[in-house]
């Protein structure tokens, strides 16, 4: 039996009272953290979003004591009474409400609980997969209900950011066409149009182009977009974007807008000034300093190149790779001598070969000498040339490793990545901003034997490298940006083709006759036949900027209803099956009817 709150209206919350408030007349709801009966008195603990607080019972009222000890954790209660000084000696400096307590007039059980399947605590070290299939349990606990009110104020600061700099938030539709170019679209049958099927938005890129070509000038939108793909630590089906475009402008403007941005947002969440403006750096750069084009430069252990030292050594692991087009480069673990043992050296060796490297050589400066197991195919003066590049001295230990370029970029980028994090060489109180600018427009996919667009088909191309296109599309850079946070990517932009023709230059590069382009892409196409201005945008993984700010590591923890790894929801069970009506009803048939049945 549950009682009504009819007549009874919430005066405060929780969490908002202090001693200021002494003598007040208050009325609470919540839902109940902890009971303690001591024998005479009782205490419940109520809970809501903003916080706890003590509500007090004793023996003087005994039909309200009576009541109060029937009480139990997670029961939903609302309280009057009046807002009292705790006792001498029973304050509790840990709980922001710790010098009051509630003296209650009268209490109502609004809902009862069953016992829950952990308990509504902080830091809870529940596996996750229970907290996940309890989600309405979880977000309970006060650390959950941080992280989205954090999340709803970072919304709001950028609602005000963009309304303030002339956006519009103009919403763009849901149920798509299919434009298969990268990740696997979500497809949703259509019922109306037999045999046809909607796709669910990777992103809205053609929509917001489309508003430029319309003249809405600037857009923004914080939106859901879907991706059929692998999942990650930071990684969704369905995910939120910040999402943006602006006309009449180049790179340089779109990333003025975000740097004020991105100030105004440290500025106001965290209390941080951000200095302006923000470093830019060229992908080459980027990939030979670092190995990454999202650069965490918060310490150092930056590649360098040996391959002109070693390419006619001894060696035949370097010297091959040069051979073959490859490089030879190095890290230098500076001072980690002592902490790096053979055994830490093997199983880092282990580590890179994740990422394809075939090994990796290593040279170390002990106190009487070199050790290094490719010594005796260096001569003294190669030997030398490397301790000298690598400014090398006592203490220090060389990692190199040679292969073609992406796997020296992909294993020594992760390589120092995980030396960083497994020395605690990383200011965590650190925030580290940059633009990774210059990337090359196209990639050449080996598995499907042609080019496929770094970041989008609509990017535009640098105008110096136009003429490329027709003769070497591997050299041509674009007009994009990615903004990188700590070495993550925070969000990725450019400057968009606006001219019909090159766009359809793009797609035969990438391997589309005139035909499929025209039938895939030809509203986009044929609108920029009527007049479109220069514009460009940027898009942000808003889950993942909560996630940053945060402090946390895990995207689940900033997502009210988050999918696993195999893309299902724990709690709800979807993905589920559907009746035989709704299959016939959708025009579809299933290639396995036992495993519908």
């Amino acid at each position: 039996m549950y009682e009504s709150i009819k007549g009874l209206k919430r005066t405060h919350k929780c969490g908002e009272l202090s001693a200021a408030d002494i003598g007040k007349e208050v009325v609470l709801m919540g839902f109940t953290n902890s009971v303690r009966n001591l024998g005479g008195v009782n205490f419940i603990n109520l809970r809501d979003i903003s916080g706890i607080v003590q509500l007090f019972f004793n023996t003087d009222t005994p039909e309200l004591y009576e009541k109060a000890a029937k009480v139990r954790s997670e029961y939903v209660l609302a309280v009057k009474g009046t807002v009292r000084a705790r006792g001498e000696g029973a304050v509790n400096k840990d709980m922001a409400t710790g010098e009051i307590e509630i003296e209650v007039t009268e209490l109502r059980i609004l809902s009862s609980a069953e016992t829950p399947p952990f308990y509504i605590e902080e830091n809870s070290d529940v596996k996750e997969e229970l907290r996940l299939k309890y989600r309405f349990m979880d977000l309970r606990r006060p650390d959950m209900q941080r992280n989205f009110v954090l999340r709803h104020k970072m919304a709001k600061v950028a609602h005000d950011f963009f309304d303030e700099n002339g956006f519009l938030e103009i919403e763009t539709p849901m149920l798509v066409k299919s434009t298969p170019e990268g990740a696997r679209d979500y497809v949703v049958p259509s019922r109306v149009h037999s045999g046809k099927f909607y796709a669910l938005p990777q992103s809205p890129q053609l929509y917001k182009q489309l508003l430029m070509v319309s003249g809405m000038d600037r857009y923004f939108q914080i939106v859901k977009c879907f991706r059929d793909e692998d999942l990650r630590a930071d990684r969704q089906p369905e995910f939120t974007q910040l999402d943006m475009e602006l006309s009449f402008v180049d790179a340089d403007d779109v990333m003025e807008i975000n740097e004020r941005f991105m100030q105004r947002m440290f500025k106001e969440i965290k209390g941080i000034d951000l200095k302006l403006p923000f470093v830019k750096m060229p992908y080459s750069e980027a990939m030979d300093r670092f190995g990454s084009d999202k650069p965490d430069t918060r310490f150092g252990l930056e590649l360098k190149d040996i391959s002109d030292i070693v390419k006619n050594c001894e060696f035949s692991v370097f010297a091959g790779a040069i051979e073959n087009g490859g490089s030879v480069r190095a890290i230098n673990a500076e001072g980690l001598g002592e902490k790096l043992t053979r055994k830490t050296i093997d199983a880092l060796g282990e580590f890179v070969k994740t990422y394809r490297a075939k090994g990796l050589a290593w040279i170390k400066l002990n106190p009487d000498g070199v050790q290094s197991p490719v010594a005796k195919f260096l001569k003294e003066e190669e030997m030398n040339a490397i301790l000298e590049r690598m400014n090398a001295k006592e203490g220090d230990v060389i990692f190199i490793v040679a292969d073609k370029n992406n796997v020296v970029y992909d294993s020594l980028g992760a390589l120092r990545l995980e030396i960083a994090k497994r020395f605690d060489l990383i200011d965590k109180n650190r925030y580290d901003f940059l633009w990774v600018t210059d990337f090359p427009l196209l990639e050449f996919d080996e598995e499907a034997n042609r080019y496929v667009a770094m970041h989008h088909p609509f990017t535009c191309p640098k105008d110096e490298d136009v003429a490329l296109l027709d003769t070497d599309p591997s050299k041509v850079r674009a007009k994009a940006y990615d903004i990188v946070l700590n070495g993550v990517e925070l969000g990725g932009g450019s400057i968009r083709i606006h001219d019909a023709v090159l766009q359809e230059k793009m797609f035969g590069v990438l391997g589309f006759t005139k035909e499929q382009a025209w039938d895939r892409f030809g509203f986009l196409m044929g609108a920029f036949k009527y007049g479109t201005p220069p514009h460009g945008g940027l898009a942000y993984g808003f889950d993942r900027m909560v996630m940053l700010i945060s402090g946390l590591d895990n995207i689940r923890e900033v997502i009210a209803f988050p999918k696993v790894q195999n893309a299902s929801e724990l709690m709800s069970g979807a993905p589920d099956y559907i009746d035989d009506r709704q299959i016939e009803e959708l025009h579809i048939a299933l290639s396995d009817k036992n495993e519908q049945n």
